[in-house]
């Protein structure tokens, strides 16, 4: 049995599911879940992340880090976290530029928080020789001052999908059945104070209660314990439209046609993060695209710095690599660095003077 056979036979017995329903299990499905099944990364997978496309990326997140860690006292232990770390690309890229940072690697508890078998076994190859621990999810991590990396982990997660149905309110997004086929089709409009009236015309709203869960809890260990949590994502600030998409083999899918097959995103609404976090009492202390963040960081200097050391060829790589990483027609403006702080720690690097 396929996943849309599964799919369907649910479909058929209860009625058209929610959205968020349909992503949770097309990602996270045990047996033909995305996730759980392949390492989705690379050119033999489904799309690439900027910690395959460089080191550069890498190496900057870590440095903050660190020096984030050194501003706040060098706390010891400390936790070391990393949500969704793909292949452990970036979190061995973090450890290779902190290795020299006086104490760090001493106080440091490397968790990862990871549900794919897969990809968890990619991670433990890539930081052989580090003691890594693994979570499930974010409530499991150990009770210690945060300083924490979240790279495209907040669009994988399940999306609820709203569009304007004028006095009626607001019309879910459902999974149905027409022809033996999976579409897309719309509930009752029902009030959803959240979004306020209505208006005329198609206005389409997403929201992520799942991401809004983990910026929750992430706010609320910052608020205890203080340090500083990343997140990288593509999306915008309090965005609307429909942004829901499928990615397989590096191009645009439709989202319905193979179940389990394909990853499943939406854009990322970082003020409804942002939101989240601060009532869960920690401090926005910045937000901005990512190009100008990392290059901030000293991006740039850290290119021209391995580019003197390396040949033509490697020079004209490691150019391709960073105009990918911070070109506001690549991904330098599309994707967004949301920083999160304990209440009383200092502005983190890449972010003094920008709250």
């Amino acid at each position: 049995m396929s996943l849309g056979e599964i799919l369907a036979r649910r479909i058929a017995r209860e009625g058209p599911m929610p959205l968020s329903d349909y992503m949770a299990l097309c990602l996270a499905h045990p047996e033909f879940g995305y996730y759980p099944t392949r390492d989705p990364l690379g050119a033999a997978g489904d799309f690439t992340t900027a910690p395959e496309i460089s080191q550069i990326f890498g190496e900057m997140l870590g440095l903050a880090l660190a020096e984030a860690w050194m501003a706040r006292g060098a706390p010891a232990p400390f936790l070391l976290a990393e949500l969704g770390p793909g292949r452990g690309t970036l979190m061995a890229d973090v450890l290779r530029a902190t290795a020299r940072v006086p104490g760090f690697h001493a106080a440091a508890r490397i968790w990862l928080v990871e549900t794919s078998p897969a990809l968890r076994a990619a991670q433990k190859r890539r930081l052989e020789g580090f003691e890594v621990s693994w979570a499930d999810t974010v409530a499991e991590l150990p009770d210690l001052p945060l300083f924490l990396l979240a790279n495209e982990f907040f669009d994988a997660l399940p999306i609820r999908q709203f569009r304007s149905a004028g006095p009626a309110g607001w019309a879910e997004s459902m999974v149905g059945l027409e022809g033996g086929r999976l579409t897309l089709g719309l509930a009752p409009p029902v009030p959803m104070p959240r979004f306020g009236a209505a208006p005329e015309g198609v206005v389409v709203r997403e929201i992520c209660p799942a991401g809004e869960a983990v910026a929750t809890a992430l706010g609320g260990r910052l608020a205890a314990r203080g340090g500083l949590a990343l997140a990288i994502d593509y999306g915008g600030w309090d965005g609307q439209g429909d942004t829901f998409q499928a990615l397989r083999n590096h191009a645009v899918a439709d989202p319905l046609e193979a179940p389990g097959e394909a990853d499943l995103t939406a854009h990322v609404d970082f003020a409804a993060l942002a939101a989240a976090a601060s009532a869960a009492g920690a401090r926005v202390a910045g937000y901005a695209e990512q190009g100008a963040y990392l290059m901030r960081l000293g991006a740039g200097a850290r290119a021209e710095a391995l580019a003197a050391r390396a040949d033509d060829a490697g020079q004209e790589a490691l150019r391709g690599q960073l105009t990918r990483l911070v070109s506001p027609e690549q991904m330098g403006r599309l994707f967004k660095v949301l920083a999160l702080t304990g209440p009383d720690d200092p502005p983190p690097p890449g972010f003094e003077g920008r709250e």
